[in-house]
């Protein structure tokens, strides 16, 4: 119970209606435990009459009618306690189930917002089924114990109270003869449980290998088409949805000893209560009536102690499902929150000496790093792919921390800073673009508190992209499928760049972000981004060389230092790397004139 013991504080908050459901539990289990008594006066007061006038030829027409009136009177009195019992379980249920799902609704939300506050380096190590599968399936595990198997546990307790405590009253040492199986059961239930705790965790581990090979067979469909893969990948599927069904037969198995234990110890206590109760009844130590009674409350018991074992086993597969929620629960952001909120960028970053090595592989991908950017200033980093560019980014919008060094933003650590209100302020196009399944409108919009068609079109038409957008049959209504996939590179990219212009930010980063576009369109957004870019900070990361943009800076990167650094004109004028880069790019360029002209 330790690992369920995460969820007191659900319990907590719902604890009125809790209580509500426990009352109700109670008063309808004494409701019912009370029937069999009524069941007991009924049959005690037919066998009484009959005795009385056993010696008489015939029953008088006033002693019939008082049974008779005595009897209706009694139904009518069982009628009632039936009712009022069956009003008191459905509020039970209204109750305890309704719980049950707000507590799911709750441990839904608190997973996914802890999800989101998860640094990168979490989401380089789990994959995103295992993700899905302790969202949904693990979560809904957990539901059943909060409403059903602490409905029944309660029931449980309480209808063995009340019946045991009227079956007491009616004869002590047939009692005793009743409960003899308990201990034998108890001694059952301790020997299953921990194969059942077992047995869950892993069908849920296999289950979330499932989901991930599903969600990623279905992302990369065209992958997997494209090089004829289809029957393989089928049988890798079927290879693992076997290997699930195994680890559910044997758990099957295991629940499948539960119920016939049960019943066949509830059917031995029956038969006692029959053998001996009727010897106790002959030798007049209780009434018929009682023995009726007494076997009410047996056959009450039949239910709730059957149900012992399959409580017990929701309450295991439970645990071991919020074991592995709180495995993810108790992960700790690697980023901690800065405690500056109100604040506005200005734009003068600092890198000082700067390294930083990937937690997850070890791998270190900036060393010794040191620039600045004035408030305004615009700067190009260049560099072959791996070597760094793209970390300078992610350690910009604090994705990451540095490992060594520290990173200044207007004079101050940007540890220091609230991250949502940093992110807020800086427009990012990260070089693996994504677009969300929804509209080109609700894409475009992303960055803002709200929607509007008209900004969108705007800043798409600044991106080169809103004719093409306005081609497409229901133009910027468009769903843009999973992933962005209906699209091309190119269109999702400048679509990502409308996403990034229209916060208007104060830094904006491209990272590579027009490395899928024509040479003609990248023309026309360079222009357009030499305009936009007036009075922010840019930090434009590229393997290209930008002629259209004028920058105050540029960093030649290679293997996580920096090379050269300088304005173009003082870089071509070193003839170093970045004259290297220049000439084979109008090299390249004066190639492709070439073979157009042909």
């Amino acid at each position: 119970m330790k690992e369920l013991a995460s969820l007191n504080k659900y319990f907590l908050k719902y604890r009125w209606r809790i209580l509500a459901g426990i009352l109700c539990v109670v008063s309808a289990n004494f409701l019912n435990a009370y029937t069999p008594k009524i069941t007991g006066e009924a049959v005690n007061l037919i066998s009484d009459t009959l005795k009385s006038v056993s010696a008489s030829t015939s029953i008088s027409p006033e002693l019939r009618n008082s049974v008779a009136w005595m009897v209706f009177m009694l139904f009518l009195k069982y009628l009632g306690v039936a009712l009022l019992a069956g009003t008191f379980t459905f509020m039970m249920r209204q109750s305890i189930i309704v719980v049950s799902r707000l507590i799911e609704y709750d441990l839904k939300n608190d997973i996914y917002d802890h999800y989101q506050r998860l640094d990168l380096a979490f989401y380089r190590k789990n994959n995103t089924g295992d993700l899905m599968s302790r969202i949904t399936e693990d979560v809904s595990r957990v539901r059943m114990y909060i409403g059903p198997a602490i409905m029944y546990a309660v029931n449980l307790l309480f209808t063995i109270v009340f019946a045991v405590s009227f079956m007491l009253q009616i004869d002590a040492t047939l009692t005793f003869y009743v409960l003899i199986p308990l201990p034998v059961l108890s001694v059952i239930i301790y020997l299953v449980n921990e194969k059942i705790e077992k047995a869950s965790t892993h069908i849920q581990a296999k289950l979330s290998d499932l989901t991930t090979n599903a969600q990623e067979t279905y992302s990369g469909i065209r992958v997997v088409q494209a090089y004829n893969r289809e029957k393989e990948m089928l049988m890798h599927f079927s290879s693992e949805t076997e290997e699930y069904k195994d680890k559910q037969l044997k758990l099957a198995r295991i629940d499948s000893i539960y119920f016939p234990v049960m019943t066949f110890l509830v059917g031995v206590s029956i038969v006692i209560v029959v053998y001996l109760g009727g010897i106790h009844v002959g030798n007049k130590l209780i009434k018929a009536g009682d023995l009726v009674s007494f076997i009410g409350y047996v056959n009450m018991l039949m239910w709730p102690v059957s149900s012992l074992g399959w409580t017990a086993s929701l309450i295991q597969r439970a645990a071991a499902s919020q074991k592995r929620i709180n495995e993810f629960l108790s992960r700790k952001p690697a980023l901690q929150n800065g405690a500056v909120k109100d604040f506005q960028v200005k734009g003068d970053l600092v890198f000082r000496k700067v390294s930083f090595t990937y937690p997850d592989t070890g791998i270190q991908a900036l060393r010794d790093i040191s620039f600045s950017i004035k408030n305004g200033q615009r700067i190009a980093i260049i560099g072959r792919t791996g070597s760094g560019k793209t970390t300078i980014a992610d350690l910009l919008m604090r994705m990451y921390d540095v490992s060594e060094g520290e990173i200044l933003l207007d004079g101050k650590n940007i540890s220091e800073y609230d991250l949502q209100s940093l992110r807020r302020q800086i427009g990012f196009v990260p070089q693996d673009v994504f677009l969300f399944s929804e509209t080109i409108t609700e894409n475009i919009n992303f960055g803002m508190n709200e929607s509007s068609k008209e900004k969108a079109v705007e800043y798409a038409q600044l991106a080169s992209i809103a004719s093409e957008i306005e081609r497409f049959p229901a133009g910027f209504d468009t769903l843009v499928g999973e992933r962005g996939v209906t699209l091309s590179g190119g269109q999702k990219q400048r679509i990502s760049i409308a996403r990034a212009l229209i916060k208007h930010p104060r830094i904006l980063i491209l990272d590579d972000s027009l490395s899928a576009v024509d040479a003609s369109t990248e023309k026309q957004i360079q222009q357009n981004l030499d305009k936009l870019l007036s009075g922010k900070t840019a930090i434009i990361i590229t393997h290209r060389i930008f002629s259209l943009i004028h920058f105050d800076n540029i960093l030649v990167v290679d293997d996580g230092t920096i090379l050269e650094q300088g304005t173009h004109e003082e870089l071509l004028a070193r003839k170093g790397v970045y004259q290297e880069i220049y000439n084979r790019q109008m090299s390249e360029s004066n190639e492709a004139v070439n073979i157009v002209g042909f």
